[in-house]
C-alpha cells in the first residue's frame, strides 16, 4: 500500500508534523541559547580503501554540495564581538613595570639612629693595655696623631725605630687638654704595641716645642708606669734629639720612678746629623719645623766657632 508523503508529514489528528525550515543565521542575541549535541557518524579507521574508510574514494572526494559563499554568511555585530581591552591593559602595565625596574632606584635615606652608630663605631677605638679594656676618643685626638711614627728598622730583624714628634701634642691652653691627653696617651701605648715585635728604640723629637706644650710629669710618669713589661725589656735605647734644659729637668726629677736599667738607655742628641751617625734616616719622618730649627743651630755653631777662633780675628 503505497503512502504519500503529504500524509506521512500528517499525525493521526491531522495536524502538519513537518519540522520547521532549518535557520539560515545564528541568533547571538537570543534571552536563552541552548547547545545542540551533534553525534560523529562512525568513521573506520583502517588505513584501507575499503567502505567507509577515510581513505576510500566517497571519503576522498569533495561534494558539491560542500561550497559556501562566505558572503552570505552573517557575522557578529560589534555588540556581539570579544572585548580585548582588559588584555592590552594588561600589556600597558607590563611595559610600565618594565619600565621603572630600568629606572635607577634611589637609594634609600640612612635612619639617623642607624647613622649615628656607624659614626660612633667610627670614631671610637677599644684596645687592651694591661689586660684592661679601654675605648679611645679617635676624635678628639685625630689633630695629634702624628705625635707617633714607625722609622723603619734597623740592624738585622725586626728592630723597630719609633719616633715620638713632640711638637705635635696639644697646647695646655685648651680647655679639653686633660681629655684630650687621656686619650693620646692611650693611643700612644696602643700604637707602640702594635708597631713592636722584637726590639725596638724611641726616638723623641724635642726641638722646636714650646713649654706650653711639653707633657707634664703625671704624664710621662703614667706612661712608664702602664707600659708593658715585654716593651720596657726590648727597648734597646731612648735618644732625645736636641734636649731642652726643660726635659733634662724632667728626666732628672723622675729618675726616682725608673730603673737604673732604663736611665742608662738615655742617650742625648744635639743635631740631626749626629742622629743619622746612630740610626739609618731613610724613613725617619722629620717634621719640617724641626729641620728649620736644626739648620738655625748649626749656623749658630758656626758662627761662634768663628768668634772664638783667634786665628779668624787676627
Amino acid at each position: 500500500m503505497d503512502i504519500s508523503y503529504e500524509e506521512d508529514m500528517l499525525g493521526p489528528d491531522g495536524a502538519d508534523n513537518r519540522p520547521a525550515e532549518p535557520p539560515n543565521s545564528l541568533d547571538l542575541n537570543g534571552a536563552h541559547p541552548q547547545r545542540k549535541k551533534l553525534s560523529a557518524p562512525e568513521i573506520n579507521l583502517s588505513l584501507d580503501q575499503s567502505e567507509g574508510s577515510i581513505l576510500s574514494d566517497d571519503n576522498l572526494d569533495t561534494p558539491d554540495d560542500l561550497d559556501i559563499n562566505v558572503d552570505d554568511l552573517d557575522t557578529p555585530d560589534e555588540a556581539d564581538s570579544l572585548d580585548f581591552t582588559g588584555h592590552g591593559n594588561e600589556l600597558e602595565w607590563e611595559e610600565e613595570q618594565a619600565t621603572k625596574e630600568d629606572e635607577p632606584k634611589e637609594e634609600a635615606e640612612p635612619i639617623p639612629e642607624e647613622e649615628e652608630e656607624r659614626q660612633d663605631a667610627r670614631l671610637w677605638r677599644t684596645v687592651v693595655i694591661g689586660e684592661q679594656e679601654h675605648r679611645i676618643d679617635m676624635k678628639s685626638i685625630e689633630p695629634y696623631q702624628k705625635v707617633i711614627s714607625h722609622g723603619g728598622y734597623y740592624g738585622d730583624g725586626l728592630n723597630a725605630i719609633i719616633v715620638f714628634a713632640a711638637c705635635f701634642l696639644p697646647d695646655s691652653s685648651q680647655a679639653d687638654y686633660h681629655y684630650v691627653m687621656e686619650n693620646l696617651f692611650l693611643f700612644v701605648i696602643s700604637t707602640l704595641e702594635l708597631m713592636v715585635a722584637e726590639d725596638y728604640m724611641i726616638v723623641y723629637l724635642n726641638g722646636a716645642t714650646p713649654r706650653r706644650k711639653m707633657p707634664g710629669l703625671g704624664w710621662i710618669k703614667k706612661c712608664y708606669q702602664m707600659i708593658d713589661r715585654r716593651l720596657r725589656k726590648n727597648l734597646k735605647s731612648f735618644i732625645i734629639v736636641h734636649p731642652s734644659w726643660f726635659i733634662r729637668t724632667i728626666l732628672a726629677i723622675t729618675r726616682p720612678f725608673i730603673s737604673s736599667k732604663f736611665s742608662s738607655k738615655i742617650k742625648y742628641v744635639n743635631s740631626l746629623a749626629e742622629l743619622g751617625e746612630l740610626i739609618p734616616m731613610e724613613y725617619v719622618h722629620i717634621p719640617e719645623s724641626i729641620i728649620k730649627l736644626d739648620e738655625a743651630l748649626k749656623e749658630a755653631a758656626e758662627s761662634n766657632k768663628v768668634d772664638n777662633n783667634p786665628q779668624s780675628k787676627s
